[in-house]
């Protein structure tokens, strides 16, 4: 697992093998993460990864929150509960030496803490087939962390719905993931 584009393009991120499933990881492979954001990049969506802040939640190792940084995103919160996700998510961030940009949050995604301030561009990889999804977006637009017009990346086994204050606007399938592009409001 590497960084594909941006500042920190080639940097190896920790290795987690074919990911742990004690602890829920699934990482998302870097085809699937370099085609995702191929399409962000490619001028689909009108919220730019440059300057973003960002939310990654169910964080996992945080690869996809590192890319957007290396791509220029200004800020990333990581929200993952599982030890060895923190353990992973940490020394990533460490590696790709981008601690003044990030925070770390332990808690579960569907009770996040009041935003510091709200994010325009989402991440949500939760375990696969568990439904946990849509409570974290509830979670996160109740507690202030999604910006107005929001873009929200939902990878998951299947095409989902989009929740209630939620407008579903492209999906894509790489493989056994679907990638399901969401947008906040309105």
């Amino acid at each position: 697992m590497r960084i594909i584009a941006g500042a920190n393009r080639g940097l190896k991120l920790v290795d987690v093998g074919g990911g742990d499933i004690e602890a829920r990881l699934r990482p998302t492979s870097d085809r699937v993460r370099e085609s995702l954001f191929n399409v962000l990049n490619g001028g689909a969506f009108e919220r730019p990864i440059e300057n973003a802040n960002v939310l990654d939640l169910f964080a996992g190792t945080g690869a996809l929150g590192l890319e957007a940084l290396s791509r220029g995103a200004r800020f990333a919160s990581f929200v993952d509960n599982g030890r060895v996700s923190q353990k992973l998510l940490r020394e990533n961030i460490r590696l790709a030496r981008r601690q003044d940009q990030t925070r770390v949050l332990k808690c579960e995604a569907s009770s996040l803490p009041e935003a510091q301030e709200p994010c325009s561009l989402v991440f949500l990889d939760p375990p696969y087939g568990q439904d946990l999804g849509g409570a974290a977006l509830v979670s996160a637009a109740a507690k202030g962390w999604l910006a107005e017009d929001a873009l929200i990346v939902w990878e998951e086994s299947k095409p989902v719905l989009a929740p209630n204050g939620f407008q579903r606007i492209d999906t894509r399938k790489y493989g056994g993931t679907h990638i399901t592009f969401l947008r906040y409001g309105g």
